[in-house]
């Protein structure tokens, strides 16, 4: 990696203390060889919710700046290590020709927004822009918040904070992970949120003798496990090439055989049965790091990383095998992310909010 002024610090313990905001900072200043930040993003764990002020501040501080950037979430990673279990701080601090920059948030077509907001603030007016967003929803493990967002060392009373890193080019990319279980289907008969017919059979019959042998034969299907993935474009391709959105199973009906989504369809959509898979998930997560890394043209100097709550290690076995890859990949790279309730990226030309997936992002020094 480049001498770039970009680093992390992590610092968590058995408490919310404010102090470890400012540990982080001071690990993350000293690997980056600054005595003090153009700006820093930072992530805390959900004990910080109720009240973050103190470790905004003793953050910006440490930092000597007052460009604080971030939000609550689920758990905390860095390059060094993800915290889901105890309270803590996971920082990135920003020096030389690399800033966070508020102001002109939303106004460059071509440069990726840092996109972070709670449940509440989601709405359509602000995820649809022109610009590509790279982000996620606040988050705790049971959703109930409380959740907040931050910038310029303050909680945000809109619910959500746009930013960009000025001085560098990036590359985001979404990793779905699913196992398809079907090809695309076109869908024949719907009625709103109800899928009738898939081709020229019902949709829990095409389901059902999709399913492994062994979740086949199980009393109860876990729906939480399988969803309908939306295809964009040439459906030949559109698995391979993750040009599909995913829409969640809320029940299967025996009385007519129908599938209630999570999202209403169109007839004559096409749509795939898939099911969430560590393993595939994996591969798929191979593929995106080396899709971000063609897209951006050469090795990264930092990197951002947004998984789902319901990925990461509850998901992997007490591993984060997509934190895993991205480090085996690119050794000492500084990485930074939070696991949230739904992830911001793009997705056929337009800003999406995922579920169930992990969004990178590599970001490279603009160099003359």
């Amino acid at each position: 990696m480049s001498g770039l002024n970009v680093a992390t610090g992590l610092s968590h313990g058995n408490r919310p203390y404010a102090e470890h905001a400012a540990t982080a900072v001071e690990k993350a200043l000293k690997r980056a060889g600054l005595t003090r930040a153009n700006g820093v993003m930072l992530f805390l764990t959900p004990e910080y919710a109720h009240d973050p002020e103190p470790a905004l501040k003793a953050a910006a501080r440490a930092a000597g700046c007052l460009q604080v950037v971030g939000c609550t979430g689920a758990g905390i990673l860095t390059d060094e290590e993800w915290v889901l279990d105890s309270p803590g701080a996971a920082v990135m601090v920003f020096g030389g020709e690399v800033r966070l920059d508020l102001s002109h948030a939303v106004h460059n077509d071509q440069q990726a927004v840092i996109s972070l907001c709670t449940p509440g603030a989601l709405t359509a007016d602000w995820l649809d822009i022109t610009a590509p967003r790279i982000g996620a929803v606040s988050g705790d493990l049971f959703g109930q918040g409380p959740f907040k967002v931050w910038s310029g060392s303050r909680v945000a009373d809109t619910g959500h904070v746009d930013t960009v890193i000025t001085g560098v080019t990036s590359a985001i990319v979404a990793s779905q992970g699913v196992q398809a279980l079907t090809s695309p289907i076109e869908v024949a008969e719907v009625e709103g949120y109800d899928v009738m017919r898939l081709g020229n059979y019902p949709a829990l019959n095409v389901l059902v003798q999709s399913l492994p042998a062994g979740v086949r034969k199980m009393k109860h299907l876990p729906l939480h496990l399988i969803m309908g993935g939306i295809t964009f474009g040439d459906p030949v391709t559109a698995i391979r090439e993750g040009r599909y959105r995913l829409n969640h199973i809320i029940s299967a009906n025996l009385s007519d055989n129908s599938i209630t989504l999570s999202h209403p369809l169109h007839r004559g959509e096409r749509l795939f049965w898939a099911m969430r898979d560590a393993l595939a998930s994996e591969r798929a997560m191979r593929r995106t790091i080396e899709e971000a890394y063609n897209g951006l043209g050469s090795d990264p100097d930092f990197a951002f990383l947004f998984p789902c709550m319901g990925r990461g290690p509850h998901f992997y076995g007490n591993r984060d095998r997509d934190l895993e890859l991205l480090k085996a990949r690119f050794p000492g790279l500084p990485i930074i992310g939070f696991y949230g309730n739904g992830e911001i990226g793009p997705l056929d030309g337009n800003n999406h909010l995922y579920q169930y997936s992990a969004i990178l992002g590599l970001f490279q020094h603009k160099r003359n």
